[in-house]
């Protein structure tokens, strides 16, 4: 299983939030570049990038992200705020290996399908959800969407990947939502990325031992920056 450490910028910061809640944000790196630079010393063989301005609509952090890529020699997944084809590919152009939607898997459709149908594995879905809720915009919105049924829904679309977050897990320390996950990952064909809840390495070995087929991989943000998850261990552990 793959570790994912995770980088969330906010005003060119790397933040940790509590359950999507914006007003929790605490900063805890000023340089993000240099986070991601000790992540990849550290053994990373992948970063996971978020755009924390450009989902909740309050501005953006593209410059942070295309020096992020510029300066790490692995692949960097990146999403937040992706509204168009445009965008989309203009990540991809600042060296970005994959580009997460999240909210247009909801609010547009078309769009969504056409940008899966022109940039094809280059698209991973964010799917995150309180319970079997989906929430977008940043987690701030609740919709009538349901989790497993967006799964299907994707998956039909052409994606291959689903990054699923139980929200209200997300940086609490709650451990990952396996109930959760195997819901998701027998609701289509596709493989799962795990975020939202890691504390400890009590939690990645859990989510090991639960074996669930379509989980491959695991993201690990909040307990990075907190001091609870060395993740050179983390990446021994679960090599």
């Amino acid at each position: 299983m793959i570790v994912i450490p995770a980088i969330d910028l906010q005003d060119g910061a790397c933040v940790r939030m509590e359950a999507g809640d914006i007003s929790t944000a605490t900063v805890y790196d000023r340089d993000p570049v240099g986070r991601a630079q000790r992540f990849v010393e550290a053994g990373a063989q992948r970063l996971h990038v978020i755009d924390l301005d450009g989902a909740f609509g309050s501005g953006e952090n593209v410059r942070a992200i295309e020096r992020i890529c510029a300066a790490v020699s692995v692949p960097v997944q990146t999403g937040g705020g992706i509204r168009t084809l445009e965008m989309a590919q203009a990540r991809l152009d600042s060296g970005a290996s994959e580009v997460i939607l999240g909210t247009l898997l909801v609010e547009e459709e078309r769009i969504a399908r056409n940008i899966i149908g022109k940039l094809g594995t280059r698209i991973i879905a964010g799917i995150d959800a309180r319970g079997e809720e989906v929430a977008t915009h940043g987690w701030a919105e609740r919709t009538p969407v349901a989790r497993d049924a967006l799964v299907r829904r994707v998956a039909q679309w052409g994606v291959e990947r689903v990054i699923f977050t139980e929200i209200r897990r997300d940086g609490m320390g709650l451990g990952y939502d396996v109930d959760a996950l195997r819901a998701v990952g027998t609701a289509a064909p596709v493989k799962i990325t795990a975020s939202g809840g890691a504390r400890n390495l009590d939690d990645l070995r859990a989510l090991r031992a639960e074996a669930i087929p379509a989980v491959d991989s695991c993201i690990i943000g909040s307990a990075l920056y907190k001091g609870t998850i060395d993740l050179a261990e983390a990446i021994r552990e679960l090599r």
